[in-house]
């Protein structure tokens, strides 16, 4: 036997763990994916794309978006928690994570603490309580009491098992008043109701509500975080009415579970380095939005934390969808 045919041999014979192990695919070695559950050009929409194009920069590789609207976000949020979990598909998650568990326990994931693994915040948003200006209060006090002297009397609009809806409900909780609620399509055509007087009340982003407080078709009365708005600045917040009111609505990144957690930390450093930027947080500013700083372990409390607080909320109020 030749000395080559017999070192082929004597390599054959090794097991297959002696021979070295081959690389791990370096991070990220293609386009990372951000889908995202709400239309193109709206405010999650907006930020998502901008949150996208300086995560590129930062991670050095290309960050595209896709939008997979429907099934009340599961459609978006399925597709990610079924993704190979390598860092490559990321979901632009926002508070329904925490609302749908208890809501529509049908949808999946059912369980996004354990199917979904946070990456990091990306902002939070608050909302403008404001009214129609045939209702006679000037502060949130003022219309509570009206409320309470006129019980039924007063209706409010929303997307059913949105943020802005389960506030309404949260707000009535708190302030023991009764107001019916006149389901919409959200945005646009429930701000249109209000100017017109087909409902009296209603939260909402301060993008879609400052144009019509500027011409008056509207009342700002309150904000639904817990600190004012800077460019509201006279605006309290409802809990310095109701001390431990919020209603935020917050989006974060989440990969896959089982994603390494190299590649989850990885994500979670470019990730902080967008958001904790002074350009990124004042063009957020812009749209209404407050850029967050928080990695995998905040993500998680928070969605750990809303899961519960809206639990309460959705089952006090007995809301089926």
């Amino acid at each position: 036997m030749s000395i080559f045919l017999g070192r082929r041999a004597l390599l054959g014979s090794l097991p297959f763990a002696a021979l070295p192990a081959r690389a791990q695919e370096a991070f990220p070695s293609r386009p990372i994916t951000i889908v995202n559950a709400y239309a193109a050009g709206g405010q999650t929409d907006i930020a998502t794309r901008l949150t996208a194009d300086r995560l590129g920069t930062a991670i050095g590789q290309r960050v595209v978006v896709e939008n997979r609207v429907g099934g009340a976000t599961s459609i978006a949020s399925t597709l990610v928690a079924q993704a190979r979990p390598d860092g490559h598909t990321l979901l632009a998650g926002t508070s329904s994570l925490a609302i749908n568990p208890t809501l529509q326990p049908r949808l999946t994931p059912r369980d996004p603490q354990a199917e979904l693994a946070p990456v990091g915040m990306v902002y939070r948003g608050a909302f403008v309580f404001h009214i129609f200006p045939g209702v006679p209060a000037t502060t949130l006090p003022e219309f509570i009491a009206y409320a309470k002297a006129n019980p039924g009397q007063l209706n409010y609009g929303g997307v059913v098992g949105t943020v802005v809806h389960l506030a309404m409900q949260m707000l009535c909780q708190r302030a023991g008043i009764e107001m019916t609620a006149v389901p919409n399509r959200g945005g646009v055509e429930g701000l249109l109701d209000l100017q017109a007087g087909r409902i009296h009340c209603n939260f909402q982003s301060p993008v879609e509500a400052m144009p019509s407080l500027q011409e008056g078709k509207t009342r700002a009365l309150a904000i639904s975080s817990r600190e004012r708005l800077a460019n509201l600045p006279d605006v309290p917040t409802v809990a310095e009415t109701l001390p431990g009111f919020e209603a935020v609505l917050w989006m974060a990144l989440f990969a896959p579970a089982g994603t390494p957690a190299p590649v989850i930390e990885k994500l979670a450093a470019a990730l902080g380095t967008v958001t904790g930027s002074e350009d990124y947080r004042s063009r957020m500013a812009r749209i209404g939005l407050t850029a967050e700083t928080g990695g995998p372990s905040e993500v998680q409390a928070l969605l750990a934390a809303d899961t519960v607080n809206w639990r309460k909320v959705i089952t006090e109020a007995g809301i089926q969808n």
